[in-house]
């Protein structure tokens, strides 16, 4: 079994996340933020801790970390788990967070875009012999959904996603059905992780701001999804189906996708009126578990068909 290096220390006085010290290390490597990579760089030190705090590490647990930035939040991380992996795509960081995080040697940077990572492969060379390793980041806002989806699809072998995302998209994750935020990024992050809205974070605690608000939310990783269904595939599928024109009826956006050639409209209304769903709800109106009825009796149906 890997031996992991113990946590550092407990927190310092003034982290690298401190206005100050995060302003002395960019004038230091002359770094100036690229928009297109969406960089916007932790300077509050109270929340850095609450994020690191929420993914509730130990010396025996690891962390994954995208998008190190300067090394805010992956001090504490440091300070918190056995071992951090931190995921940079910006090669002009690593002089800075080699020189940032000279005295974490439980710290490993990797180079590389995380959507062409191989996680799997990532996971067993990094944190095999830990007892649990969790996502946690202050993630870009342009490329936030493509990333924690690779992380929910893959099934990477993590207790929990900690992230620093728009406040908007937080609630997206977190909404309930009849909610005005609740659609197709809301059941798919749901039927792989409990989210729950850790903190809301202000746009002034950010260099540069951003134009926007952010949150904290934490995806606690379930063991199992919380609905049986038969084939995964359809059932995301017909959820997306649902929610293709949002004001728009199940009867209307199902029959359009999967009745066209079939029927139509009209076999659309008894298959959902079989499945106990009334045609004239609307997407935004349905559970998972709701979902689930459709999608098991589709794929009934068509392998009677």
């Amino acid at each position: 079994m890997t031996q992991w290096t113990e946590p550092a220390r407990q927190d310092k006085a003034e982290g690298i996340g401190s206005p100050r010290k995060t302003k002395e290390l960019l004038q230091k490597y002359g770094f100036s933020f690229k928009k297109s990579l969406g960089q916007n760089f932790l300077i509050d030190g109270n929340i850095l801790r609450n994020i690191a705090d929420a993914a509730e590490l130990g010396p025996t647990k690891g962390a994954l970390e995208i998008g190190p930035g300067a090394g805010a939040l992956t001090e504490k991380l440091a300070e918190r788990s056995g071992r951090v992996v931190a995921i940079e795509i910006d090669q002009r960081l690593l002089p800075m967070l080699e020189d940032a995080l000279s005295d974490y040697p439980n710290v490993t940077v990797v180079l590389g875009d995380v959507l062409k990572v191989d996680m799997q492969a990532l996971f067993r060379e990094q944190f095999d012999g830990l007892d649990g390793v969790s996502v946690v980041a202050n993630l870009p806002y342009y490329i936030t959904t493509p990333i924690v989806m690779k992380l929910l699809e893959e099934r990477l072998p993590v207790e929990s996603i900690v992230v620093m995302i728009q406040k908007e998209v937080a609630d997206r994750f977190a909404a309930a059905p009849g909610s005005k935020d609740y659609g197709s990024l809301s059941v798919a992050v749901q039927y792989y992780a409990v989210p729950e809205v850790v903190a809301k974070v202000p746009h002034t605690v950010f260099i540069p701001q951003p134009n926007v608000d952010s949150a904290v939310v934490k995806l606690k990783m379930r063991a199992k999804p919380p609905v049986d269904v038969t084939d995964e595939a359809l059932f995301f599928d017909v959820v997306q189906a649902s929610f293709v024109q949002r004001r728009k009826t199940l009867l209307n956006n199902l029959q359009q996708r999967f009745f066209a050639t079939e029927g139509g409209k009209e076999a659309c209304r008894a298959f959902l009126e079989a499945c106990g769903i009334a045609p004239e709800r609307r997407g935004e109106t349905l559970s998972l578990s709701e979902f689930a009825t459709i999608a098991n009796a589709m794929r009934e149906r068509s392998e009677r068909a």
